[in-house]
């Protein structure tokens, strides 16, 4: 079985930084892409970045330039490094990773249950 664990969220002071974490648990798999995905309240849930198992990396408008996501692929971690905070990225991250079963049982994608990151000014 996958699992997807999230860290790292918090309450930070706008112009702040935070770097979230995101590992993924189980046995009989590799992973493919990673990603960070966000929801704030009220507003539909947007891509912040995705990183490929080679680490080639892209990014949503609102992190570019600001956010860094990278991966450890003997962990099976990725990371985001969130700098220059604003309010407008106050909301729930999301993990989500591609899972290769390596049985021949095909691929799928999981998420995580999320990590509340709050900016205030």
């Amino acid at each position: 079985q996958v699992q997807l664990v999230e860290s790292g969220g918090g309450l930070v002071e706008a112009g702040g930084s935070l770097r979230l974490s995101c590992a993924a648990s189980g046995s009989g798999f590799r992973v493919a892409g990673m990603s960070w995905y966000r929801q704030a309240p009220g507003k539909r849930r947007e891509l912040v970045a995705t990183i490929s198992q080679l680490g080639g990396a892209s990014y949503g408008s609102a992190a570019r330039g600001r956010f860094t996501i990278s991966r450890d692929n003997d962990k099976n971690t990725v990371y985001v490094q969130m700098d220059s905070l604003i309010a407008e990225d106050t909301a729930v991250y999301y993990c989500n990773a591609d899972i290769i079963f390596k049985d021949g049982e095909g691929n799928k994608s999981y998420w995580g249950t999320g990590t509340q990151v709050t900016v205030y000014s």
